[in-house]
């Protein structure tokens, strides 16, 4: 019987996997079974030959599996497949857990039961200090500091947890999500994600609980390209983007029609207000510049979604359903 599953999805996690797996085997406080599963997006580095030098000495089980579909949303549904457990904790390959953070994170599950799902307190790791003015989009990257005590993210607030450090119960996932997505996650060319944000708007909206767990704490490495121009403008583009599916995911059917009108005013408002105060340091100002490109996307969501084939009835007919229609 495995108490728990520990998941990393890797996509040429080569270089990154060596550190994440060593603080694992450091984990203290874990007097039950768990287990590690390493799901290989379809890298094409050693990732696979990491993961077999790590087996043949681990404290725990380390397993291996490919997923040759490109995207971190195929990655979790494959490790939801493969755990042995009904706790599955996410870990991205940039993410070091602390020692306590197993022992946490199922001692967190026993004492809420009805948590379908719950969030790390993660800290950045800088290797460079951010751009000036970037405090107010450090959440964008997954740093979620939100106090030293459990909260429970309440719906009407539309505040989720990111996928790295979070453990779901597989059987609100197997009962709640369906298994056609339509975000995908990013892949060589296209930034578009959310599709972390999807699967827990589908676990929200039933009767499990989503959470903030701060005694699991996670450090996340952010290396100097994730903020530079060239890497941030495409990634917050790929948010606005995905933004007409995860607003939508919480609304009745009938209700979208209006819903999309006053979105679209709102995203307008705010576009030019940003341009009002911001046009003159665009090019300087890379925060302000990056929250442009996120209004500007988030209008044209709708969209862009649609002419590349995610709203389309052959890719999946998700939007056509109503959400509560999925009941745990």
């Amino acid at each position: 019987m495995v108490n728990f599953t520990v998941a990393i999805p890797t996509y040429n996690g080569e270089l990154r996997l060596p550190e994440v797996l060593e603080r694992l085997r450091s984990q203290i406080n874990t007097a039950f079974d768990w287990e590690i599963i390493v799901v290989d997006n379809n890298s094409q580095d050693g990732t696979a030959s990491v993961v077999q030098r790590y087996q043949s000495d681990a404290p725990h089980p380390i397993r291996y599996c490919f997923e040759p579909r490109q995207g971190a949303a195929f990655a979790r549904k494959r490790a939801v497949a493969e755990a042995q457990s009904d706790l599955i904790g996410f870990l991205d390959d940039d993410n070091l857990p602390e020692p306590t953070w197993v022992a946490a994170a199922y001692a967190f599950a026993l004492a809420h039961p009805q948590a379908g799902a719950y969030g790390s307190q993660i800290h950045a790791q800088f290797e460079v200090d951010p751009p000036p003015n970037f405090d107010r989009l450090i959440p964008f990257l997954a740093i979620t500091e939100r106090g030293s005590l459990p909260l429970r993210y309440e719906p009407q607030k539309k505040l989720l947890p990111p996928s790295a450090g979070l453990v779901v119960r597989r059987q609100a996932w197997l009962t709640c999500v369906p298994p056609h997505t339509i975000l995908s996650g990013r892949v060589a060319g296209n930034m578009l994600t959310g599709e972390d944000l999807e699967v827990l708007s589908y676990i929200q909206q039933s009767d499990w609980e989503i959470w903030y767990n701060p005694e699991m704490e996670v450090i996340h490495k952010i290396p100097q390209r994730r903020l530079e121009r060239a890497y941030l403008i495409p990634f917050f583009r790929g948010i606005g983007y995905s933004r007409f599916v995860t607003r939508m995911l919480s609304v009745k059917h009938h209700q979208r029609p209006l819903l999309l009108v006053a979105y679209t005013v709102n995203d307008l408002r705010k576009i030019v207000l940003h341009l009002c105060k911001h046009h003159i340091n665009l090019q300087r100002d890379l925060a302000a510049a990056c929250e442009l490109q996120l209004f500007v996307s988030s209008l044209l969501s709708p969209l862009y979604l649609w002419k590349n084939g995610y709203l389309s009835d052959k890719r999946d007919r998700l939007l056509a359903a109503d959400v509560d229609s999925v009941s745990h």
